[in-house]
């Protein structure tokens, strides 16, 4: 499914206005990811899995500065570090963002810690 936020596309499983899909739908599930290997917007690692048909890519720190999340409130494109440094708050729109997902970091990013 593509949902259109903002104009940039967000692809995954169950799309919604906001960037919630099928896996993650609570009320502060309003991210997006741009995968470093496809440079495509997904809401989540799962949607990657599902619809992109190849391996994940992670950000190394070099490229922390890129923009590459997507706030499925206003469709403000946070730099990597911005958001991880944003307190799971929008700095555009004040929207709140899951904090939980600090959890899966290490998914996306290469030098984020493995909770595990």
């Amino acid at each position: 499914m593509i949902h259109r936020q903002s104009g940039i596309e967000v692809l995954g499983v169950n799309v919604q206005a906001d960037t919630r899909c099928e896996h993650y739908r609570s009320g502060r599930d309003i991210i997006a990811i741009r995968f470093k290997c496809c440079q495509v917007y997904y809401p989540c690692y799962e949607c990657h899995v599902q619809v992109a048909g190849h391996l994940a890519q992670k950000w190394p720190a070099t490229e922390f500065d890129r923009k590459a999340i997507l706030c499925g409130g206003c469709g403000y494109e946070l730099t990597i570090s911005e958001y991880m440094r944003c307190g799971a708050v929008c700095p555009e729109c004040r929207a709140e963002f899951n904090p939980n997902c600090e959890l899966h970091y290490h998914l996306y990013f290469e030098t984020a810690p493995d909770p595990n």
